[in-house]
C-alpha cells in the first residue's frame, strides 16, 4: 500500500509541468506574431553559426569580440538577420562592459521580454519584425539621458553608414 502512495506521488510530481520549465525560442514559434517567420532550418542557411547562436538560440557573444563595439562612424545598427533599424549611432556609448551599448532603441523596432535564464529577472531584447535576440536591457546606463543601458551583441546586428 505504502509503495502504490509513494508510486502515484512520484507520476503525480513528474507530471506537472508548470510554464516556467518551458524554453522559449526566439524561432518564431507562435508564442508571438512577427512579420518574418522562417523556419530554424532557413535561419541557418541564412545566418552565420554564432548568428544563429545568439539571434535564434538567445544566446550570447563573448565580450569585447565584436568589431561593432569600437565603430565610432556615424550610421544605424540593423538587425543582422532582417535588416530592421534597431539603434543609431548617436545613442552609441562606451559602457565598458564588451558588448556594444546604447541608451536607447529606435521606437517600435524593438520588443521586450521577462528572463531568468540565468537565474533573476533580467529584460531582454528582440528584433519586433523577425524575433531575433539581440540582448538585454538594465538601468544602469548614462544618467544625463535615459539611464538605460542597452547592452545587445554585436554578432546579431549589422552597421549601415549614414552617407
Amino acid at each position: 500500500m505504502i509503495k502504490n502512495i509513494v508510486l502515484i506521488f512520484c507520476i503525480v510530481l513528474t507530471g506537472c509541468k508548470g510554464n516556467s520549465q518551458e524554453k522559449k525560442q526566439a524561432t518564431n514559434s507562435g508564442t508571438e506574431n512577427f512579420s518574418i517567420v522562417k523556419s530554424q532550418e532557413e535561419w541557418k542557411k541564412e545566418l552565420t553559426d554564432m548568428q544563429y547562436y545568439v539571434l535564434r538560440e538567445a544566446g550570447t557573444e563573448r565580450a569585447f569580440t565584436s568589431d561593432l563595439l569600437k565603430e565610432k562612424r556615424e550610421g544605424t545598427y540593423v538587425c543582422a538577420a532582417c535588416g530592421t533599424p534597431l539603434f543609431k549611432s548617436e545613442h552609441k556609448f562606451d559602457s565598458g562592459t564588451g558588448w556594444p551599448s546604447f541608451d536607447r532603441a529606435i521606437e517600435g523596432n524593438v520588443a521586450y521580454d521577462v528572463d531568468y535564464k540565468i537565474g533573476y529577472k533580467r529584460t531582454e531584447e528582440h528584433c519586433a519584425v523577425c524575433g531575433g535576440h539581440l540582448g538585454h536591457v538594465f538601468e544602469d546606463g548614462p544618467r544625463e539621458t535615459t539611464g538605460e543601458r542597452h547592452c545587445i551583441n554585436g554578432t546579431a546586428m549589422k552597421f549601415v553608414p549614414a552617407k
